[in-house]
């Protein structure tokens, strides 16, 4: 009797998860968020939160603490340890909203503003890097397809959501 081995299983049988486009743009999203969260740790020394805040701040109008924590997809209690060490750091100003003395807006100060612009300058950069290679027409035609696959993403999720 012969003892046969077994052919290896595919790469598709074997995890065919990884095959999928959302195993591999969530692969590829994770690799840049983590060599953006190096780069911008280096650079301004803000952690990955923090870097969320600051981003999301930019050079807008005072905003909600609440409104904050829905733009970078964390609840209020995430953000406010974080929003502290803005703060202290001289980053981040807090008052309160004068409409409605019990909601605190936040905004970047000069120093928060400095930090923003750099996080800017190196996604720009950052972006430059990834795309180095592409035609304008390729990148023109990857980025439509994206906003289609986040359109159609969008409204899974709703679908999702009437199912809960």
């Amino acid at each position: 009797m012969h003892d046969q081995a077994e052919p290896a299983a595919s790469a598709e049988e074997a995890a065919p998860i990884t095959t999928l486009l959302s195993s591999r743009l969530l692969v590829l999203a994770n690799l840049l968020r983590r060599g953006a969260i190096l780069r911008y740790k280096r650079l301004t020394g803000l952690s990955s939160v923090e870097f969320a805040l600051v981003a999301s701040l930019g050079r807008r109008p005072p905003m909600s603490v609440a409104r904050l924590a829905e733009a970078v997809g964390m609840d209020k209690g995430q953000i406010s340890r974080a929003l502290a060490g803005l703060v202290s750091r001289k980053l981040v100003a807090r008052a309160t909203n004068p409409r409605d003395s019990r909601e605190v807006l936040v905004r970047l100060t000069r120093s928060g503003l400095t930090a923003h612009d750099a996080i800017v300058a190196g996604g720009l950069e950052r972006n430059e890097r990834l795309l180095q290679g592409m035609s304008a027409a390729e990148v023109a035609m990857l980025l439509a397809q994206i906003d289609r696959l986040t359109r159609r993403a969008a409204d899974m999720l709703a679908t999702e959501k009437n199912f809960s």
